[in-house]
């Protein structure tokens, strides 16, 4: 039973590798033929983030940045977990909020990046309302299918048994809002970056968008390609080294159920 449980684990991992090696071998294969500045190298993209790291700039705006994601991130999750639940329960309240949802979904996070820059100015804050705004709808909609997948019986007898309030979300609610929770939080961190960074560009002197705003500006295509690859890394580490095992630990049940 080890072994099929490591297997698939084992497999993944060198999957993901492979995948990253084509990619960088098809990025090699292509500024080979182009032979532009515009397309560097992988030598020059990495001597440029040698450069990075030896300036000490990488951890300084690396942990700017992932500071504000995750205060945005925590602001938009608990607003979309209170509204899921709302919304999935109540028939009343999603017809009420869903138009909202919609708009959420549709306008760019440029948008919000630009008017929580002109209304809040430049801070914390109005960084962190920017990536709550922008991907707490997404987060939303995977808690409310998550809340609409749970039992509607077993919420009942719960009821009916009269259940603390902290047995019924320990034994109920969370076991059947994890996994969404999970794929929400995979799909919230790739629009936060994305947001974060035009917030940086906009207005912040520190982050990687700012980084990223200063290589542009100085037409360095090596050093924007860097700071992109710094940054996928480091989402890249909070995947396997965070969100996978922590996945898998919490749901351990389900694996085991399945055997």
């Amino acid at each position: 039973m080890t072994r099929a449980l490591a297997a698939p684990t084992f497999s993944r991992t060198w999957y993901a590798c492979a995948a990253v090696a084509c990619l960088l071998l098809g990025w090699q294969v292509m500024a080979t033929v182009a032979r532009s500045p515009l397309v560097p190298g992988l030598g020059e993209i990495w001597q440029e983030t040698l450069r990075i790291i030896a300036s000490g700039q990488l951890f300084k705006n690396m942990f700017a940045t992932l500071g504000r994601v995750a205060s945005g991130f925590v602001l938009a999750f608990l607003t979309a977990f209170v509204l899921a639940l709302g919304m999935g329960r109540r028939r009343g309240l999603a017809a009420f909020f869903e138009p909202l949802l919609i708009v959420g979904l549709t306008v760019p996070g440029l948008v919000w990046a630009i008017l929580c820059i002109i209304w809040f100015g430049i801070s914390l804050v109005g960084s962190a309302i920017a990536v709550a705004i922008s991907i707490a709808p997404a987060i939303s909609l995977n808690l409310i299918q998550g809340v609409r997948s749970i039992n509607a019986e077993l919420l009942e007898v719960a009821a009916m048994l009269r259940l603390p309030l902290s047995v019924r979300l320990r034994r109920l609610w969370l076991p059947g809002l994890l996994p969404v929770v999970f794929s929400g939080a995979r799909l919230a961190l790739s629009l936060a970056w994305k947001v974060i960074v035009l917030v940086e560009m906009f207005g912040l002197s520190s982050g990687v968008g700012f980084q990223l705003n200063s290589e542009f500006g100085a037409q360095n295509v090596a050093g924007v390609l860097a700071w992109t690859l710094c940054f996928a890394v480091v989402m890249a580490i909070l995947e396997y080294g965070l969100l996978a095992p922590l996945e898998a630990r919490l749901l351990r049940w389900r694996r085991a159920s399945a055997v």
